[in-house]
């Protein structure tokens, strides 16, 4: 292999949990509430599926249902969707479905699996190209910056930049293009059989992970080395 595709989110980041989430913007705004009550909120705000890179909804509201299959073609329709599920939610301020928004976009919001940096530090040595193949309505990149995993990056191709998602296949041979590697050079790492499994229509080899919290998934990358070739 010449090059190796990530996904972003539940393959190399993973979400803080909805609880945290919740917790860390009531304390920004200052609005206390009791322990029980945030719980039952963070509880709701799950089962809604509120926030991005945690649970899918459980369902699916009329007043998003127009934004929801192309959410990550633009910053506004991205916000659009994502507040509509978390309005589902009766909040103790309704200022704080934007806030909550903002505060996922943020470096504190996410957390790199364990062997991340192991394994794009290992594929650098190797001369081997990392892209990020992302489904995404933000930029990514001060995630990565402030991780000190940007550095093992050679090119973003981010939906929202691109007005397309995966699995369309553009993405994907945009990626492989920025990385001078052919498809089959080309291996597609990520969490999404469908979204992700969209590379193997250009000739990529794909290899899935499991999205599991950060504390559940300690070396799942780490066979990628074996796939591209070579010994850690």
């Amino acid at each position: 292999m010449l090059a190796v595709l990530f996904d972003f989110s539940g393959t190399l980041f993973r979400a803080e949990s909805t609880e945290s989430w919740l917790r860390a913007v009531l304390d920004e705004t200052g609005l206390p509430l009791e322990e029980g009550e945030l719980l039952g909120l963070a509880r709701a705000l799950d089962e809604a599926g509120a926030l991005p890179g945690g649970s899918p909804p459980t369902r699916l509201p009329e007043e998003a249902a127009d934004t929801w299959e192309i959410r990550d073609s633009s910053p506004e329709l991205h916000r659009a969707a994502y507040t509509a599920l978390s309005r589902q939610v009766a909040l103790p301020d309704p200022a704080l479905h934007d806030a909550l928004y903002d505060r996922h976009m943020t470096p504190d919001a996410w957390a790199p699996y364990p062997d991340a940096a192991e394994v794009l530090r290992a594929l650098r040595g190797r001369g081997i190209g990392v892209g990020v193949v992302s489904n995404i309505g933000w930029d990514l990149r001060p995630v990565f910056r402030a991780h000190g995993l940007d550095a093992y990056v050679d090119a973003y191709v981010l939906s929202y930049e691109h007005g397309a998602q995966k699995p369309d296949p553009r993405l994907f041979e945009t990626a492989c293009a920025a990385l001078g590697a052919a498809p089959r050079d080309v291996l597609m790492v990520g969490d999404n059989r469908r979204a992700d499994g969209g590379a193997a229509a250009l000739g990529c080899a794909v290899h899935f992970v499991d999205p599991l919290p950060v504390t559940e998934r300690p070396d799942a990358l780490r066979p990628v080395l074996d796939l591209v070739g070579g010994a850690v």
